[in-house]
């Protein structure tokens, strides 16, 4: 009976190792998704940016009005 006692308190033992790895990989995966998404917002505002810089530097000089002086 001792044996079997203490075949069960090594499952628990086990068991409670394990119950806290699940929870610290559910909490480590939690993050990762949380910094991926502030990732993909960052990645999605720079293309953003880099579509209006371009669309800035490649007008065309000829489609400008001409100065107020003029």
């Amino acid at each position: 009976m001792a044996d079997l006692d203490e075949r069960v308190v090594e499952l628990e033992v086990r068991l409670a190792f394990i119950d806290d790895t699940v929870n610290a990989l559910s909490s480590a995966d939690a993050e990762i998704a949380r910094r991926l998404d502030l990732l993909e917002r960052a990645v999605r505002d720079l293309r953003s940016d880099l579509v209006n810089m371009r669309a800035g530097l490649g007008s065309d000089p000829a489609n400008e009005p001409p100065p107020p002086h003029y």
